[in-house]
């Protein structure tokens, strides 16, 4: 038993004690009151404690000077009043049977009877799994009869497929005529699936805003408890207060929880019975023998792949919407929504902004603005730069930088021509992303510096890549290494490519075995030999220990003509190299406009055709 359970109990003891000690004439004859004149005191605050008469039609509040008052309510009121109960932390209860005031001399008799049973009923009811309203089973969720959530589908961007799906969803709610009329019934359920931070919950909240319909949530963990049966009871208690209150909306976040796919074995545990029971009765209130009509379920998980089949069928959750990462475009107007209240610099172009963030998710960018604030009131800035923007980006995608270790100067010159390299590819290459910033300063994440690069619009929309761009992102991703061995020859190479080589090997490896780039080494026509998992032990096997073997020499040929167009291609702009090498050195930091200045004086020699032709006339001997 904890020590908190016990100061609770003596509380409430001391509280009960008061309220049994109170003057004769206010136990014996309370004092009527209209409804108005007791909501007008509960907002007051000037209430105590409060029963309700199990029928719910009437109630006795004690009020701050020891009187107890009679109020004869409506039963749709008492939602709305146990959830002012809650907000303000005043007791409540509910008798078993109509409450009448007991006598005071009755009362004093049987206290001393009484008081211990109850404290000790108190403290197993908080021990077993009773909710605080006294009831065991009972949901922790409650209704709110309009919502207000803050949130409309005008708040929510970057996913305008789902909200095209939920915009549907929110029409039949409000205007059900018009579908019925064409036969069309309101979807049962809408699971929203998506990696974390795609605005799933956003979604729900603004459902909720824009419907105007009773709305609850809830979280998958809450129903699972260590007592079998205790998670089962409290979704029938949900559903029970959703359809006295239809229509209205059910939103279970983090439905995977409870939803996951069912054991086929018997040998099942204590948790997971009770994880599978309330499973079970989800299925039932939600498609059913008695249904649930006029109660729309929505649900967000990120693991759409381990939810049960029966609970992601049509007729329990008819309609599936994806919430994936937003595009170039989405990335903008999400952009866009976390900056109207922070004042941005007018060289700071949120479409720019918007194509740096490859892979970053609503939660992320809104995390990226508010970084961005705080380095600007770091600096004493009134506004935010775009310094400042790069820096929060630098800082969530590599890390922060590192202040220890950095004044050494052959590590400095080693990591600038390593730069350098991947730089210096990456502007010739014709084929390959722009190059917009390099750096030597060193990060958290491990990282010496880096080279960072910008996919054009096309293939950030496309997400298509042709065979000309691997090509030429195989030699970038080798410029590193080459440059060292150019510059301090094959014995003092470094460990500095290590990801590099790593990030080769995988791309080669899927021209060849997923993408079918190498049909004249492997036979007439394209074939994929792998599937997108790789060539790992859990993976399909289906080719031939000679097939792999061809497989592997061709993926070793590619990487060694790629490897040869960037020794030749950085031996012929050594002049390049050097500049570009002493230019980091001495600022540590090169933008794009920098870069693009210093190609423009240099004499720059671009390979004519980097290393096709070889990949295409290559054949291996078997």
């Amino acid at each position: 038993m904890r020590e908190s359970d016990f100061g609770r109990s003596a509380a409430l003891a001391a509280g009960l004690s008061a309220f049994i000690l109170s003057s004769d004439s206010a136990l014996a004859a309370p004092t009527p009151w209209g409804a108005k004149t007791f909501f007008d005191s509960l907002e007051a605050g000037q209430i105590q404690s409060v029963n309700f008469t199990a029928d719910g039609t009437k109630l006795f509040a004690l009020d701050d000077n020891g009187n107890l008052h009679e109020t004869s309510i409506l039963s749709q009121q008492v939602t709305e009043i146990i959830s002012i109960l809650r907000k303000k932390g005043i007791e409540y209860m509910v008798e078993a049977k109509g409450f009448q005031p007991p006598k005071t001399a009755d009362i004093i008799s049987g206290l001393g009877q009484v008081l211990p049973f109850l404290v000790l009923g108190f403290l197993s009811s908080r021990q077993d799994g009773f909710d605080q309203t006294g009831g065991a089973g009972k949901s922790r969720s409650k209704i709110e009869m309009e919502p207000k959530t803050g949130v409309t589908f005008n708040e929510v961007a970057g996913c305008d497929g789902a909200k095209l799906e939920l915009n549907e969803v929110v029409d039949f709610l409000k205007d059900p005529t018009k579908y019925s009329a064409v036969g069309a019934e309101i979807p049962k359920g809408v699971i929203m699936e998506g990696p974390p931070g795609t605005g799933k919950t956003l979604l729900a909240r603004a459902v909720a805003g824009e419907a105007g319909v009773p709305f609850v949530s809830a979280t998958g963990s809450e129903f699972v408890e260590m007592y079998v049966g205790v998670g089962a009871s409290r979704v029938r208690d949900l559903f029970e207060q959703a359809k006295k209150n239809a229509p209205c909306i059910i939103f279970i976040d983090e439905i995977d929880a409870i939803g996951r796919q069912r054991s086929s074995g018997d040998a099942g545990g204590g948790g997971n019975e009770e994880r599978e029971m309330t499973l079970n009765q989800i299925l039932t209130e939600m498609d059913g023998f008695q249904g649930n009509t006029g109660v729309l379920v929505i649900a967000a998980t990120n693991r759409a792949d381990v939810l049960d089949n029966a609970l992601t069928r049509p007729g329990r959750f008819d309609r599936r919407v994806p919430v994936d990462l937003p595009d170039v475009s989405g990335r903008r107007q999400i952009l866009g929504v976390h900056s109207r209240n922070k004042p941005l610099d007018a060289d700071v172009d949120l479409q720019v902004v918007a194509k740096r963030t490859i892979g970053f998710s609503g939660a992320s960018l809104e995390n990226l603005m508010n970084e961005a604030a705080i380095v600007a009131a770091r600096n004493g800035k009134t506004s935010i730069g775009y310094e400042e923007v790069d820096y929060a980006i630098d800082r969530i995608t590599v890390g922060m930088q590192k202040t220890t270790g950095t004044s050494f100067p052959n590590r400095q010159r080693l990591v600038a021509y390593h730069e350098a390299g991947h730089a210096i590819l990456g502007l010739v290459m014709r084929e390959y992303d722009t190059v917009t910033k390099v750096t030597i300063i060193p990060r958290t994440s491990g990282a010496g510096g880096f080279t960072l690069f910008t996919p054009s619009e096309e293939s950030l929309e496309s997400g298509m890549y042709s065979k000309k761009y691997l090509v030429s992102q195989l030699v970038v991703a080798l410029g590193g290494r080459v440059a060292e061995e150019i510059i301090f020859g094959k014995d003092e190479i470094t460990t500095g490519a290590s990801n590099d080589l790593q990030q080769v090997r995988s791309i080669a490896r899927r021209m060849v075995a997923q993408w079918g780039f190498a049909k004249e080494a492997l036979g007439e026509g394209p074939v994929a030999w792998e599937t997108p998992e790789g060539n790992n032990l859990q993976a399909a096997r289906v080719a031939s220990e000679a097939t792999e073997q061809a497989i592997d020499e061709e993926v070793k040929r590619i990487v060694a003509c790629a490897y040869e167009t960037a020794m030749n291609t950085l031996t012929e702009n050594r002049a390049f190299l050097d500049t570009l090498t002493e230019k980091l050195i001495e600022k540590e930091t090169l933008d794009y406009k920098e870069l693009e200045q210093m190609r423009e004086e240099m004499a720059v020699n671009y390979p004519v055709d980097p290393i096709m032709p070889k990949i295409e006339a290559a054949v291996v001997t078997r």
